[in-house]
């Protein structure tokens, strides 16, 4: 196994430069330092078991990797947590960080790792979204000091309407892997004819199965809107931030519409200063 992969938080302590320039890093450096440290704790986490999903090792091994990441959560909130995993540590105690979350997030990498996904049914692909984004959010609004109960709401929503997006947003990157995550019923009453990744992407009918998913990443960001009016300001500048930045790519998706040649969308760095400066610094 690679080196960086078989340890795991080996590189924990370069999460601000891997984020740097990501709406992530935008997002998370308007928190106060004891916060964003935690967040990029998380980052780091997140972003070593997706690089073990993602890469090109055979299956078994990426799944053995995962494997060992099953096993050092475990060593960690037995009190014996590796050394490379002490900042991580440091913050699922000051912020009593659900063990289950971190599990939740593994096994989402785990739905990558043993297999390509190719339009999944809507429950496997919300079971997905659940264990990749939301999982995250669940973290993550612990460390913001949300209330649990529109803390674990706001994961949910908001998590799920910013996976959908990325979905959306890597529709052709995506493909060019094997891997396609829109919904079974969103494409076959269309009748393209296969699931092949690539076919889809290509079809004159993308815009029909695309639109199911923007509509449902909709009401998921209306329904994060709503629990983020009713909190405290302080606890949802960040999760207000990120909303903001995949809403404005979400929008601009639909403006360019799904034929083919796609050009990736992507937020000016003017838009990103002014989402900044609406909802940072109140």
């Amino acid at each position: 196994m690679n080196s960086n992969l078989a340890n795991p938080g080996a590189d924990a302590a370069s999460a601000p430069r891997q984020a740097a320039g990501s709406s992530f890093y935008t997002a998370m450096r308007i928190l106060p330092r004891a916060q964003r440290d935690a967040m990029f704790e998380i980052y780091s986490f997140c972003r070593r078991v997706d690089d073990i999903a993602d890469s090109d090792l055979p299956r078994v091994d990426r799944l053995a990797g995962l494997a060992q990441w099953r096993s050092d959560i475990d060593a960690l909130y037995a009190g014996r947590p590796p050394a490379a995993l002490s900042g991580l540590a440091e913050s699922v105690q000051k912020y009593s960080l659900r063990k289950e979350d971190f599990l939740e997030i593994i096994a989402g990498m785990e739905m990558d790792a043993v297999e390509d996904i190719r339009a999944p049914d809507w429950n496997k692909l919300d079971l997905y979204c659940d264990r990749v984004a939301s999982a995250v959010g669940r973290l993550s609004v612990r460390i913001f000091g949300m209330p649990d109960d529109d803390g674990r709401a706001l994961a949910h929503h908001l998590g799920r309407a910013l996976q959908l997006t990325n979905i959306l947003r890597d529709i052709d990157e995506d493909a060019a892997i094997g891997r396609l995550y829109l919904p079974r019923e969103a494409i076959e009453p269309l009748r393209i004819g296969s699931t092949e990744p690539i076919f889809v992407v290509e079809s004159p009918s993308l815009a029909k199965a695309c639109a199911p998913v923007v509509e449902r990443a909709l009401v998921h960001f209306a329904e994060a809107e709503t629990i983020m009016a009713r909190s405290r300001r302080r606890t949802v500048r960040a999760p207000r931030v990120m909303g903001a930045v995949y809403r404005a790519m979400l929008d601009a998706m639909v403006a360019r519409g799904w034929a083919a040649p796609r050009q990736r969308v992507r937020i000016s760095r003017p838009r990103l200063l002014s989402i900044i400066l609406r909802y940072a610094f109140f």
